[in-house]
C-alpha cells in the first residue's frame, strides 16, 4: 500500500523560484507526484460520502504562457473530464500552507442553486461549519475570512455575489499552515482532510 504523501519546505519554496519554466519544473518534479498520489488516495472516501464517483483532476497550468503559479492542487469532481464546470474539491498549496476546501469558481454553472439553497440552509450552515474554516470568494487569492468572523451581511454579499456576478466564487475549508507537524504524519494528515471533506460535503449537496 502506498504512503499517504506529506509535505516538507521544499515543496511550498517551489513557489519561490523566479520564472515560469523553472517554477514549474520544481512544481513537476517536486509537487506533483504527491498531488496524484493525493488523488488516487482519497477518491475513495470522497466518492463515498458523496455517493457518486469522484475523479480527481491534477492542475496543469496550461494557460499559463509569463506568470508562474503561485498555488497548485488536486481537485475532485463527478466528471472524468474536467472539473471546473462542477462544484469540487480541493487540496492544494500556497507558499505559506495546505488548503482543503471545497470549491465552486466562476466557470461552474450550479451558483445559483447553490446560493439558494446556502439561503435557504444557512443557519444549519452556520452552525455546522467550524470556527476556525475559513471562506473565500476568490480562488486566485490567498486571503480567506475564519467562519467565527463571518457576520451576516458577509453572507448576504457572497450570496448575493452568487447570484448577479458571473465571475464570482466560494471556497470553504481548512488551511494548515507548512509548518504544522501534522503535514509530516501520513496517518494524522489523511484523517484531518477526511474529516475536513466530512464537514463541507453538506456544502457540496447544496449546489444540485
Amino acid at each position: 500500500m502506498t504512503t499517504f504523501p506529506t509535505f516538507t519546505n521544499e515543496d511550498f519554496d517551489v513557489f519561490h523560484i523566479p520564472g515560469l519554466e523553472p517554477r514549474m519544473e520544481a512544481l513537476i518534479a517536486t509537487v506533483r507526484p504527491k498531488l496524484f498520489a493525493l488523488g488516487d488516495a482519497l477518491s475513495p472516501y470522497l466518492s463515498t460520502i458523496c455517493g457518486e464517483e469522484m475523479f480527481p483532476h491534477v492542475a496543469k497550468h496550461a494557460r499559463r504562457k509569463v506568470h508562474p503559479p503561485n498555488d497548485t492542487w488536486v481537485a475532485w469532481a463527478p466528471n472524468k473530464r474536467g472539473y471546473k464546470a462542477h462544484p469540487h474539491f480541493q487540496v492544494g498549496l500556497w507558499s505559506t500552507h495546505v488548503f482543503v476546501q471545497f470549491a465552486i469558481i466562476y466557470e461552474c454553472e450550479n451558483k445559483n442553486t447553490f446560493a439558494r439553497h446556502l439561503n435557504q440552509h444557512l443557519s444549519e450552515m452556520k452552525s455546522s461549519i467550524p470556527g476556525h474554516f475559513f471562506w473565500s470568494i476568490d480562488h486566485m487569492q490567498p486571503e480567506t475570512t475564519p467562519h467565527a468572523d463571518m457576520t451576516s451581511e458577509n453572507f448576504d454579499n457572497l450570496i448575493h455575489r452568487l447570484e448577479n456576478v458571473k465571475k464570482s466564487e466560494v471556497l470553504c475549508g481548512l488551511e494548515i499552515r507548512k509548518d504544522d507537524p501534522i503535514l509530516q504524519n501520513p496517518e494524522k494528515l489523511q484523517a484531518l482532510i477526511e474529516d475536513t471533506f466530512h464537514k463541507v460535503v453538506p456544502l457540496y449537496r447544496l449546489s444540485f
